[in-house]
């Protein structure tokens, strides 16, 4: 197993998967931190791993401007959940109430780049709110990932049409459904271009490799 280096001074940072073993950081000098994907894994490896698995629930998020989009997956099940028209503070912690509530254990949360793959304007905003809510999840165990989200907004609109829906039926619900759509992608590509939000509090660290042991089988009732 990887170790976790001292970093304390740095604020959460992101990791990206390096040969699809282990989430690693690095500066120009040293390695910062290795964290091993068997210490904190995201649902759609464990899943690909072992398809027996049936723990973790998956809260997709399409953050935009003024509204924000999620979609829950439990199991092999996607679902747009609601759209928020809040911003700060006020959405971060109506984010964190609405995982409680669904008994989530991720957050995989959209991040725009363009076309050719590079960071946009928006891109920063995504990572600044993503890196406030790793330490909010943190706390309870949970997990915050970042993924490529280019197109899902695309995606979603020929989702509702092709599902029939009308333009008053699609009113409002486009970002749920890009939330869908982020999630069904990360699923998809199981996790293989996700990056680790992670707090920079070794406390919390702990609190997330704690949270990944702790698996427990799920039904797919749609009732909640």
């Amino acid at each position: 197993m990887a170790h976790l280096l001292a970093a304390v001074s740095l604020p959460p940072v992101t990791f990206r998967p390096a040969g699809g073993h282990y989430l690693r950081l690095t500066t120009k000098t040293q390695a910062i931190r290795a964290v091993s994907l068997e210490e904190i894994s995201p649902n759609a490896v464990r899943r690909k791993l072992d398809s027996t698995w049936r723990g973790g629930f998956s809260l997709g998020v399409d953050l935009g401007l003024a509204r924000t989009g999620l979609a829950l997956s439990k199991g092999f099940n996607f679902r747009p959940l609601t759209v928020l028209e809040l911003r700060g503070q006020k959405l971060e912690l109506r984010i964190i109430d609405i995982a409680q509530k669904q008994e989530v254990d991720e957050f995989i949360i959209g991040l725009p780049l363009s076309s050719d793959g590079k960071e946009t304007p928006q891109s920063n905003k995504v990572r600044s709110v993503a890196g406030r809510l790793a330490v909010r999840a943190a706390e309870r165990g949970w997990r915050v990932y970042l993924q490529e989200e280019y197109g899902t907004t695309i995606d979603a609109m020929s989702y509702m049409v092709d599902r029939g829906l009308g333009k008053s039926a699609r009113e409002g619900k486009q970002d749920a459904y890009a939330a869908a759509m982020v999630l069904e992608r990360y699923f998809l590509e199981s996790g293989r271009r996700i990056e680790l939000v992670l707090p920079k509090q070794l406390d919390l660290q702990e609190r997330l490799k704690k949270g990944c042991s702790k698996d427990a089988d799920y039904s797919t009732d749609e009732s909640d």
